[in-house]
């Protein structure tokens, strides 16, 4: 394998929409430059990039694969990432180490509502952004169509650099608008095009765009505008140069044209991406997080000859293999069995193996520079996110911030064998999926999955099964509901208790009172005189807090309440903690009898975005569930509208919001506070709760 080094390397995340070919035109490029010797196909199940059999079975991009493409002395790094909303987090983390994305449209669909997301990412992240309408042999596949619904979604930048010829089952190839000559192609060939006259039919159109694309290239650049003016347009050596300069400072996000199915135009874009994407050695130099002695943030130039660092973008656990680690070379080079400090960690990894990644197969290499893209097998203690690197040289790259997990549910292994064998398997995926959490809920005692919908947490499940051998049952989690009170009380607790000898006597009076939502529980001591000894007051308190944990209507801890206790009395002999305690727990009930108990249940604040098509039956959706609407914005033909609904009324969201838009919405959400359950829910909620005690009760018996 050859070593590049930054300046012949291109990095680059393709994104867009699911089912908008990325995977296909990524299998394509890697067949047409002899990097791989077949073309793959989804529907076949051979491509390169998806090679997990999750994503073989479900014919979709689930997690980010890795290629590489060598075409000339260049090496072009492609992440292929899920185009699918539930799995977008993804994307997200393959754009840490890249230096532009490659933005996929499909040729008949235009642009849709996670090309949007993932374009905002880009636009985050600060990415040169490049465009390919794919797919554009398919049915309905139009030019002025795609361009337009690119234009209107990302702005006048947006310029074809190509020209298709032909449409949907006629393509036959492209004209390029910089050197003004055409490329045909065999359909399902080589990916080799034909260099040619531009057709007849298309040499007016060529030259307007042709124009349009100089005028914007000269655009804020005085010297090129003045060689506008003066020839009418730019040297093709000139213009070469300023469209590289325009793409990088985001002034061009130039459109290219393909179909990977078809293998046509994929090697114009392998060219392209040569010519005028960014390589890795124009990257501004990598940021660390401030260092805590001065607070100046370390900073390395992507090159060579700078202290080592590399930063781990992404995880996977291969069951022969071990544990993969992804990582980008932001600065120095590393070398086969180099040993570095991982500085998130504070512990040293040695780098065996070193290999660059085909799909699922490694490559080994004696040394990567700064700029590639590698991997490394069966690290001890490094995992995504972490940096690594020249020990005297310390420095912490940051970590991109996720939102939380958008749905939760119980999970249960099956039989014995299973349960032995499930915290290994989901830690061991939760190594590879940020998004995915594991707990157990301390209140309901349940063991908890969480992540971003239903098909999320399906995929999981699936693969414990297939790859662990584990199976679980998933179930709707309990709600974690609250109990609180809208009164105020006084009463008497005495505990007294005489069975020969020394007896049992505790006596206090308590004020119960209900506090702000989110303040919990407060426990105020007003005893004067020596009522209650203060060696006894702490098992006063002990009682009425073990009793709230096992809560008043329906066994939901109750919170948001002060408690004051004011007098009481005792017993020289019978009385000890235990008595108190005791006092404590009946003077707790009886002040709930008095205090108006009710039931409190979580509430999220939730994002939705949706096409705008949609809004009104999501609007109406929402009531149904009982949610408050808090806003709407509109960007770019998606409403993102912004409410407030109770948790047990968004169990099932992720599934029915799928069905809702036909795919096309998201969804995140994270809980907001708590509020009072309406009267009618809360004694269903309460006689089921009660039922599901004398259950137990009789079960037991």
């Amino acid at each position: 394998m050859k070593v590049y080094e930054g300046t012949n390397i291109r990095n680059l995340a393709v994104v867009g929409h699911s089912h908008a070919g990325k995977t296909s035109l990524v299998s394509a490029m890697l067949y047409t430059s002899g990097s791989v010797p077949k073309h793959g196909r989804v529907d076949q199940g051979d491509t390169i990039t998806d090679h997990d059999e999750e994503e073989i079975s479900r014919r979709m991009t689930i997690s980010t694969g890795a290629a590489f493409a060598e075409w000339g002395k260049t090496k072009i790094n492609l992440l292929d990432t899920p185009g699918f909303n539930l799995f977008v987090h993804e994307v997200q983390a393959a754009m840490v180490p890249v230096e532009a994305a490659l933005v996929v449209v499909d040729g008949s669909s235009g642009v849709e509502i996670v090309t949007q997301r993932v374009w905002g990412f880009a636009e985050q992240e600060r990415l040169p952004r490049i465009l390919v309408a794919s797919r554009m042999d398919r049915d309905r596949a139009n030019y002025e169509r795609v361009m337009d619904s690119m234009q209107s979604a990302f702005g006048r930048q947006v310029v074809p650099v190509q020209l298709p010829i032909g449409s949907e089952k006629n393509l036959s190839g492209v004209v390029d608008l910089v050197t003004m000559k055409a490329y045909t192609y065999d359909m399902a060939g080589n990916g080799k095009g034909k260099e040619s006259e531009i057709p007849a039919n298309l040499a007016e159109a060529a030259k307007r765009a042709h124009e349009a694309l100089v005028e914007l290239v000269a655009e804020g650049k005085d010297e090129l505008m003045e060689e506008f003016f003066e020839k009418g347009t730019i040297p093709e050596e000139h213009l070469i140069g300023a469209i590289h300069e325009a793409i990088r400072e985001d002034r061009l996000f130039p459109v290219l044209f393909t179909s990977g199915l078809g293998n046509i135009g994929t090697d114009r874009l392998l060219d392209f991406l040569t010519v005028y994407a960014p390589s890795a050695a124009e990257r501004l130099p990598a940021q660390g997080t401030p260092s805590p002695n001065n607070g100046e943030p370390p900073t390395r130039k992507i090159s060579d000859s700078e202290p080592a660092s590399i930063h781990v973008f992404k995880t996977a656990n291969d069951p022969f293999a071990g544990r993969i680690t992804f990582f980008k070379v932001f600065s120095g080079v590393i070398k086969n069995d180099a040993t570095l400090q991982n500085f998130t960690r504070n512990s040293t990894e040695k780098l065996s193996h070193l290999s660059v990644i085909q799909g699922k197969t490694p490559v080994q290499v004696q040394e990567l520079h700064a700029g590639d893209i590698g991997v490394v097998a069966k690290l001890k203690e490094t995992l995504t996110g972490d940096t690594l690197g020249d020990k005297s040289h310390p420095i912490h790259y940051a970590n991109i911030k996720l939102p939380e997990p958008a749905i939760t549910f119980a999970i249960e292994p099956k039989t014995r064998a299973d349960e032995d064998k499930l915290a290994n398997g989901i830690h061991k995926l939760m190594e590879e999926d940020p998004m995915l959490r594991f707990f157990r809920d301390p209140q309901t005692k349940e063991f908890l999955i969480a992540g971003t919908g239903q098909q999320h947490i399906e995929v999981v499940v699936s693969k414990l099964k297939k790859r662990y051998h584990t199976e679980v049952v998933l179930k709707a989690p309990k709600v974690p509901y609250r109990e609180t009170i809208r009164g105020r009380a006084d009463v008497q607790g005495r505990h007294k208790k005489q069975t020969g000898g020394h007896g049992q006597y505790g006596d206090c009076k308590i004020k119960m009172e209900p506090l702000p939502r989110g303040a919990n529980f407060e426990f105020v001591n007003d005893i004067f005189g020596g009522a209650i000894p203060k060696n006894y007051i702490p098992a006063v308190e002990k009682g009425i807090v073990e009793a709230a944990q096992r809560g008043y209507l329906a066994g939901y801890p109750v919170v948001d309440f002060r408690v004051i206790l004011y007098d009481g009395s005792y017993h020289d002999v019978d009385s000890n903690e235990l008595s108190f305690n005791m006092a404590g727990r009946i003077a707790f009930k009886k002040a709930m009898e008095q205090a108006k108990a009710t039931l409190l249940e979580p509430v999220m604040h939730v994002e939705i975005t949706i096409p705008d098509e949609f809004a009104g039956s999501i609007m109406g959706d929402l009531n149904s569930r009982r949610g408050r609407i808090q806003g709407m914005d509109n960007k770019g033909g998606n409403t993102i509208v912004k409410a407030e609904v109770p948790m047990a009324e968004m169990l099932t969201y992720g599934v029915d919001l799928t069905a809702m838009t036909q795919g096309r919405g998201s969804f995140h959400m994270e809980m907001a506070h708590y509020d009072v359950v309406p009267g009618a829910i809360q004694e269903k909620i309460v006689t089921a709760a009660r039922a599901a005690r004398g259950e137990v009760v009789e079960e037991e018996e």
